[in-house]
Order: C-alpha cells, then structure tokens, then sequence
C-alpha cells in the first residue's frame, strides 16, 4: 500500500475550514490528522468538539484524531461520536493502555498509541498486537512548526521490526517536521502515513503540495 499523506488541520486557516475541509477532500491526502490538545498534557490548546463538528459534516476522509490530553479515556464515546475513525492516545497518559485500546475499539474506531520523542519504542513489545496504529512523535508535541530530530529515522526502523517480528498489520505513523525532504526516508524506513502540517498549508498551493508530497514520499 502507498504511503498516506494526512494533513494536519491544525495548521488550516479556521476562518475558512470548509475551503480547507474541500481542498483535503479534493486532493492526493488520505486521510484528515486532527490534533486536540488540553493545554496540560502538552503547553498548548488547540481546539475540541465545535471543530470536530465541522470536520464530520465536511471531510469525506478518514479522520485521525489524536489525543494530546490527559485521562483521554473520558472522551472515548465523545470522540467515536464526533466523528473519529482513528482515535490515537499517549502511551505517557495512559495508567491502563490495554484497557484505553480496547475502549476504542468498543466504540468502532481504530485504535492508536503515540509515543513522545523520549519514550522508547520498546515499551510497545507487549501490546503491540494490540495496536492498530503507532504514532512516532517527530517534534516534542505540542506546537507546528518544530525542526524534525534526526532520531525518527530509526525510531521507525525499529518499530517496523517490531512490528513484523510480532507478524501483526499495525500501521506506523510519523508526526512532525514531515516535508519532501524528509519523506521518502520515511516510508523506506517503515512509515506508512505522514503527517504534514505546515509543509502544506504555509505554501501557495497546498492541494499541489499534498500532490508532490505524495509522490516524493512514494518514489
């Protein structure tokens, strides 16, 4: 399967989110990425349910939701209901990370876990399995515009080992500092989605953007 492109709306012009939701819709980007942050468990505040709302009337792709908050597990039900297809928590947030999986689950979404630039991929070995998706934090979480570190490269190369030793079909995912320059050693490293904020929405054209990005992350 070709890598995804999924454009973070967190860096989308919210005075014209319908144009923007249309431009995705219309585009080469898989899937919809939607940061939601409490402004405690990263030092930032993005935005909850209101825009969640808009995204599920507009968007015609995957919505993946990921969850930069503590106790995610209080708003399980609420985010399957807005309109989440994948819903990603913080290994760091999570007391019962078996237990927040299998909740997400329950209530028919994709399941996910992200893991802060220091928490090794290590710690995943035993619930894995568990896992539709792994989110490898690129930046430290918590504002777009970040320099990518250099680690992720084999951060991503060992998570897919780890993946393929356990023989299940995660899915690996890699969020921050993402552009052309970086992709295509992205998806040969085991990436298979890509998120990309301002590297799309800073340019003139982000719908032909989105389409180079797509193209240099599967060349």
């Amino acid at each position: 399967m070709p890598a995804l492109i999924a454009p973070s709306i967190l860096s989308a012009d919210f005075g014209n989110l319908q144009r923007d939701c249309e431009m995705i819709n219309n585009s080469d980007a898989g899937w919809y990425h939607v940061d939601v942050m409490d402004g405690v468990f990263v030092p930032n505040i993005s935005f909850g349910f209101p825009v969640m709302n808009v995204l599920k009337k507009y968007a015609t792709k995957t919505l993946d939701v990921h969850l930069m908050i503590v106790e995610p597990d209080r708003y399980i039900q609420r985010f399957a209901e807005a309109g989440a297809h994948v819903l990603t928590v913080h290994y760091e947030a999570c007391t019962h990370l078996h237990r927040s999986l299998a909740e997400i689950r329950k209530h028919g979404m994709k399941a996910g876990v992200a893991l802060n630039p220091h928490t090794p991929v290590s710690h995943l070995k035993d619930i894995i399995t568990d896992c539709d998706l792994v989110l490898i934090m690129s930046v430290n979480p918590g504002f777009g515009g970040q320099a990518f570190i250099e680690n992720t490269y084999r951060k991503v190369a060992e998570l897919k080992e780890l993946i393929d030793k356990q023989h299940c079909q995660t899915l690996i995912e890699v969020d921050g500092g993402v552009s052309e320059n970086n992709a295509a050693a992205l998806v040969k490293a085991g990436a298979d989605v890509l998120v990309a904020g301002n590297a799309v929405f800073a340019t003139a054209n982000p719908s032909a953007t989105i389409t180079q990005l797509y193209k240099t992350a599967n060349s």
